[in-house]
C-alpha cells in the first residue's frame, strides 16, 4: 500500500484547509494511506478528507497521548518525541506533500530531501531546491503519485 505524507501548518486559514482536505480525499480515492503529524490545521483537514473518503489515516504524534490526535486519525502513533517525531513521519512516507507551513514544516521538507524522498510544494516555503512546486491540490496529488518510487 502506498504511503503519502501531508505536512503543513498546525493552524491554517479556510482556503488552505480546503486544499488540504481535497488532497486527503484524493489520496484516499487512490487507495493510499495518508500519514501526517496527527494534530490540527493542515494535518486535520487532510485527515478529514481521507477519512470521509473511507481512507486510512496515520498520525505520528509528538506527545504521549493517543487522545491528542485529531478525530480523523484512524491509527495514532504515540512517540513522546516532540519535534523529533518529524523524522519518523518522513521516514514512514514514500512521498510528501507540503501545504503552507512554518519552521516545523521546513524541517520536515529538509529531512525528506536528505532522505531522498520526493517533496511536492503547494503554497509552502518558496525556492527550495529539489521541491516540485505545483499550483493546486489536484496537481499536488498527481505529482506525488507520478514521483512514487
Amino acid at each position: 500500500m502506498r504511503r503519502v505524507g501531508i505536512i503543513g501548518a498546525c493552524i491554517c486559514d479556510e482556503s488552505t484547509a480546503l486544499m488540504a482536505e481535497e488532497i486527503g480525499r484524493e489520496i484516499a480515492e487512490r487507495k493510499a494511506v495518508l500519514y501526517c503529524g496527527g494534530l490540527g490545521g493542515v494535518m486535520e483537514a487532510a485527515a478529514r478528507g481521507a477519512y470521509e473518503a473511507g481512507g486510512n489515516t496515520v498520525g505520528i504524534l509528538p506527545g504521549s497521548k493517543a487522545s491528542d490526535a485529531n478525530p480523523y486519525i484512524r491509527i495514532p502513533v504515540v512517540t513522546g518525541m516532540g519535534h523529533a517525531r518529524n523524522v519518523i513521519l518522513v521516514r514512514s512516507c514514500e512521498v510528501l506533500i507540503s501545504v503552507s507551513g512554518s519552521h516545523g514544516t521546513l524541517s520536515e521538507i529538509a529531512l525528506a530531501l536528505k532522505m531522498w524522498k520526493p517533496v511536492i510544494g503547494l503554497g509552502t516555503w518558496k525556492d527550495l531546491p529539489d521541491v516540485h512546486y505545483v499550483e493546486s491540490a489536484g496537481e499536488a496529488v498527481e505529482k506525488a503519485f507520478e514521483l512514487l518510487p
